[in-house]
Formats: C-alpha cells, sequence, structure tokens
C-alpha cells in the first residue's frame, strides 16, 4: 500500500491505563495484516522490561555493557538498545525512524498519549475516566462503549467492534495515500 517515497502512515491508540489498549491491538493487528499491510508497531513502557531471560546469551551480553544487543534467528530479530545513566528516552520521532527503516504500510503506535501524531482514543465508560480528545487536537477519533458527548466532532467508533476499527484506519491510510506529495 505505501511506496518507498511517501510517508508512512502512523496512527496511535491512546487511553487511560486498564482500558484494553495492548487488547485491542492483538484482535486489530490479523485483521489488518490480513488486509495485506505490513505494520511495523511501537508501544511504550513506563517501566524496566526484558526481553530475553536471564542465563540467555543475549541477555548475558547486554548485562555485560553493550549498549545495542541485536539477536538474530531464521524467525526473527529483535535489537535491544540499553539506555545507560545519563541516557534519555528516545524519542518518538527517532522511534519511528528506526521501526520505518523496514519495508511497511503502517505504523500502530501504543501509548504517547502526550505527543503529536494522529491517534485514536479508547474510552470505556465504566472507568470513569476524562475523554482525551477535549485537550488533544490530534485525537482523530475516538472508540467508546459508551454514548459519545453530543458536542463531539471527530467519527466516534464502538470500542467492541474490531472491523469497524480497521475500516477506520484502512480509510485513513488510502486518504494518506492519496493525499502525500
Amino acid at each position: 500500500m505505501n511506496e518507498t517515497n511517501k510517508p508512512l502512515p502512523i496512527i496511535g491508540f491512546c487511553a487511560h491505563s486498564g482500558t484494553g489498549k495492548t487488547s485491542l491491538l492483538t484482535k486489530l493487528i490479523p485483521i489488518l495484516k490480513n488486509k495485506g499491510l505490513n505494520l511495523g508497531i511501537i508501544k511504550h513502557a513506563h517501566h524496566n522490561f526484558d526481553t530475553d531471560q536471564p542465563g540467555k546469551d543475549s541477555y548475558e551480553l547486554r548485562k555485560a555493557g553493550a549498549k545495542n544487543m541485536l539477536v538474530s534467528s531464521s524467525r526473527r530479530w529483535a535489537l535491544i538498545h540499553e539506555h545507560f545513566e545519563g541516557d534519555q528516552e528516545t524519542d518518538l520521532d527517532e522511534l519511528i525512524r528506526i521501526v520505518g527503516l523496514q519495508p511497511l504500510d503502517l505504523i500502530l503506535i501504543e501509548g504517547f498519549k502526550h505527543k503529536a501524531f494522529p491517534k485514536i482514543e479508547l474510552h470505556r465508560d465504566e472507568l470513569e475516566h476524562p475523554y482525551l480528545y477535549q485537550q488533544d487536537q490530534h485525537v482523530i477519533a475516538l472508540a467508546t462503549n459508551g454514548k459519545a458527548p453530543q458536542d463531539i466532532r471527530i467519527p466516534v467508533l464502538d470500542i467492541n467492534n474490531v472491523g469497524q476499527i480497521a475500516t477506520f484506519i484502512l480509510d485513513y491510510c488510502r486518504q494518506a495515500e492519496n493525499t502525500s506529495p
């Protein structure tokens, strides 16, 4: 869908913790993949995490002091970049550049709700959190399980209808492709 000389479409999912961003993405990704999209995913974590297990070579090499540790097999590869004391968290634009080095049609972002990029807000009425779209001009749609506010000026989607959300994303990508220079 995306040509190499056109900007790569990016859509994020923003919500308060516990709203179901990851659960939605795990249902959405196969639908978009089946539509022929090559996807890149960027997920923000607010805590330390390890993608490898203690005792594995890649883990031990990283812990020994490697700033970048790339582990590769015939099925996948993963680059682990270690922030040392004094390093700043990698900026979202740099993460997009890194992920976008692969041939992709779309990058989906989970988290980074305070950054400026197109986002779909996920909202569950029962959690009683305030809406984010009211303070964030980059929210392009609201996916909710409740009734949307009457004054909303962005598309409203059913958070439980993954097919509807996928269609919105596909339409967004087509529109981005047609308006790119």
